[in-house]
């Protein structure tokens, strides 16, 4: 295992030279005390030198439109977290990019898309992580570990905030992993609201517990993803994913794997592991918040699990196949007040705050997509640093699987998701935090193969292609037949009785005509003829 690592960390060094820019949350272009005091993101892009690459075409520097929309009850206060209202309090105009192109200053595609001119469309295939030939699974655990060790030469995170900048005119900001980049953003999204002193405000979180949950971790993944094609110039990398469903235990904890148990600890990896040698960062939310500072990125211990040793008042077990098809019976996306208590909520109910037996909320049960993180007990059982851990990849990639799952078998339109009075930061026209540039939630609330994308095991068999694409279709027609039946009748009724009209007006015509050519001289001249044919027409 020693001797294969070596090999690996070769690997990961020799692929440092194809990284490009990508998505993030605060570009370097961009944290300087002009940018910050002046509140404008609009870095020049390579390629042409003007900023946005407007002079290809490629996007121009505007204000950013935000969403008017009232937000829910649960965070009564305003002004008092750089989160609201996102970007504003850091930058009111960025980058606005034109056609398939993206990025913070329009130098990418849009996903689904590559090439030069982001013209060529570009179809990606997650697939489960026990599918992938030894190979395969060896490259993705090195990808992993090359962008643990490697800074992020294009993003950095804050380290203070904006009133701890003096409104930015000290900018605040420290380097990061690109692996260690996404840990942190989890954990801002996440992060509990400083109100001065040592008072805290923990009801909050711009991706959990609330309508964005879903959409959020999807762009979130496919950040994550891009960010390792570009890291190691594999643009058809993809990350694998989990069937967690009915296992009885954590199957992909072995040491081939995502690390298997330490015998001398069992809350720490084995030796043998990947991951046994790596740093946690952001998982002292208590020490944080006591101080009222964010995390800058310090290690902060190695990576523990110890899974199955959970506590069993909170989580029984791992999810069942019988429990996913309950979530995706739900035909609501959202009910009620639109947190973690609301009822027959599909996404409640596969989050984990509702129990998938009977859709209703029980905030003491962790089920569904909370059982794993509950499950794993250790790091990944707080929801701010569970990033740390790479199973998060895993079963979060699963989790969006059974999100496209509902899409696919209940057609929602976009209007299905809220618009207003949804937690702050979650209502459709919201813009996701902390990315720079900007998503709109709403925007990921679509098929996968829209951005690109799908799962080997939802990939359309004919039976598939059926049940949701044409069966919904037959189900509406079954619906209003009584309907059709009723107009192809009337259709049939007014049909003979035009027609026997017609055929009466005909009799009457033949029967005029008759008579006159009867009145008329056997014999003409060619002129008669000619005046007759003219009237006739």
């Amino acid at each position: 295992m020693r001797t294969r690592g070596r090999m690996l960390l070769a690997v990961w060094y020799c692929l440092l030279g194809s990284f490009q820019a990508s998505e993030g949350q605060f570009p370097r272009a961009c944290v300087s005390s002009k940018n910050l005091m002046e509140k404008e993101c609009c870095p020049p892009w390579k390629g042409d030198g003007s900023p946005c690459g407007q002079l290809s075409g490629r996007g121009s520097c505007q204000d950013i439109v935000l969403s008017d929309a009232p937000v829910g009850p649960q965070f009564p206060f305003t002004g008092v977290d750089d989160r609201e209202s996102w970007p504003s309090i850091f930058y009111n105009r960025t980058c606005q990019c034109s056609g398939n192109f993206m990025g913070f200053n329009c130098g990418n595609c849009k996903f689904g898309f590559r090439g030069p001119k982001c013209t060529e469309t570009h179809f990606l295939v997650r697939r489960s992580i026990f599918d992938l030939s030894v190979p395969e699974k060896d490259k993705f655990l090195a990808y992993l570990s090359l962008s643990k060790h490697t800074i992020s030469p294009h993003y950095v995170i804050p380290t203070g905030t904006y009133g701890q900048m003096n409104n930015g005119s000290t900018p605040m900001f420290n380097d990061i992993s690109i692996y260690d980049l996404f840990v942190w953003i989890h954990y801002y999204v996440s992060m509990d609201t400083f109100l001065g002193g040592t008072e805290i405000w923990r009801d909050i979180d711009f991706a959990h517990e609330a309508p964005g949950f879903l959409p959020w971790h999807r762009l979130f993944l496919l950040l994550w993803e891009k960010e390792i094609q570009e890291l190691t110039g594999d643009e058809n990398f993809t990350i694998p994913y989990w069937d967690w469903r009915d296992a009885k235990s954590c199957d992909v904890c072995i040491d081939e794997y995502m690390g298997g148990r330490n015998s001398a600890n069992p809350n720490l990896l084995s030796p043998a592991s990947f991951f046994s040698s790596w740093q946690i960062v952001c998982s002292r939310l208590e020490e944080y918040n006591r101080r009222q500072v964010l995390c800058d990125g310090t290690p902060e211990g190695p990576l523990q699990r110890n899974p199955g040793n959970q506590d069993m008042d909170r989580t029984q077990r791992l999810p069942s196949s019988a429990d996913v098809e309950f979530c995706l019976s739900l035909t609501q996306y959202e009910s009620g007040p639109m947190d973690k208590t609301a009822n027959y909520s599909f996404r409640n109910t596969l989050e984990g705050f509702a129990s998938p037996l009977t859709g209703i909320s029980n905030t003491s049960q962790s089920t569904m997509h909370n059982a794993l993180h509950i499950y794993m007990n250790g790091t990944m059982s707080q929801v701010q640093g569970s990033a740390n851990d790479p199973i998060f990849l895993l079963h979060h990639t699963f989790v969006d699987s059974i999100f496209e799952q509902w899409l696919r078998r209940h057609h929602p339109l976009l209007e299905v998701y809220p618009e207003a009075n949804a937690p702050i930061g979650h209502n459709r026209d919201s813009y996701m935090v902390p990315f720079i540039p900007l998503y709109r939630i709403g925007d990921f609330f679509i098929l996968s193969r829209d951005l690109g994308y799908d799962y080997s095991y939802l990939q359309d068999s004919d039976l598939d292609f059926f049940q949701y694409y044409i069966k919904p279709y037959l189900e509406q027609a079954r619906r209003i037949w009584p309907w059709l039946i009723g107009a192809a009748l009337l259709g049939s009724v007014l049909t003979a009785g035009l027609g026997g009209l017609t055929s009466l007006l005909r009799r009457r015509c033949r029967k005029r005509k008759q008579l006159f050519e009867e009145s008329q001289p056997l014999l003409m001249e060619k002129a008669d003829y000619h005046s007759l044919y003219q009237s006739h027409l």
